[in-house]
């Protein structure tokens, strides 16, 4: 299946043709959603009565305008009350602060990333993001960071047997693609981090989630059904 990781990856008109594919690498099965520069895509955690908590609930707000999700994920770490960890930001306006701080868990195994979109996409490591301040309509951070400028995260380890479901998001060089990844068999983070520089050729990827994992890509037949969640990201289209 590798032709196929590279054939995708030097066509990305193929990719558009088909948001969601099924994708093996090193034979570990993947399920790969991708956005494109002009695709609306959108970080979704709440609406008036309060935290979606599901890709259904968003489905149902998009419905009273036309609309419908064409894929989602997870898109970051959350709270008990599923408020987010770290920068969160909805159609421009800040909802929750950057953290840069090392910490406990996989969030703090810095360096840490936001991923961010505006005319384009990009990762960038917490604590540059704080120096930049860039511009981003949308935002989520997230962490550890998965590849870093084309190297893998330095904690990592080849033969680690942290093993579990794990998704994320990488972007390429260009800022014009977003690819969105979900593990459809438990791996660890080395694994994991390889198949997007690697498998996919993306300089720059960032672990949204382990366990709670989920994605909704009716092409794939997942309906990402399960216990509550917090922020999600995902792309919009009209409702046929």
């Amino acid at each position: 299946m590798r032709w196929l990781v590279a054939l995708l990856t030097l066509l990305p008109g193929l990719a558009e043709a088909a948001a969601c594919k099924s994708v093996t690498f090193e034979e570990i099965p993947y399920s790969v959603c991708e956005a494109g520069q002009g695709d609306d895509l959108r970080l979704f955690h709440s609406g008036p009565d309060g935290a979606y908590g599901g890709f259904s609930a968003v489905n149902a707000a998009l419905a009273a305008q036309g609309q419908k999700l064409q894929f989602a994920m997870n898109a970051g770490m959350f709270q008990p009350d599923l408020s987010p960890v770290g920068l969160y930001i909805e159609d421009g306006v800040e909802k929750s602060p950057l953290i840069t701080a090392k910490g406990p868990g996989n969030f703090g195994m810095l360096p840490n990333g936001v991923f961010c979109a505006g005319d384009g996409f990009a990762i960038y490591e917490s604590r540059r993001f704080e120096d930049q301040h860039p511009t981003c309509r949308y935002a989520s951070q997230s962490g550890p960071m998965l590849v870093i400028k084309g190297d893998l995260h330095p904690r990592f380890l080849v033969d680690s047997d942290s093993r579990n479901i794990r998704n994320g998001v990488g972007v390429s060089a260009d800022g014009k693609r977003a690819v969105f990844v979900i593990s459809n068999r438990p791996v660890n983070f080395y694994d994991f981090a390889r198949f997007f520089r690697d498998g996919l050729g993306l300089p720059d990827a960032l672990y949204f989630d382990g366990s709670i994992s989920r994605m909704y890509a009716p092409d794939l037949g997942r309906s990402g059904a399960g216990f509550s969640i917090g922020p999600m990201v995902g792309v919009v289209v009209p409702r046929g």
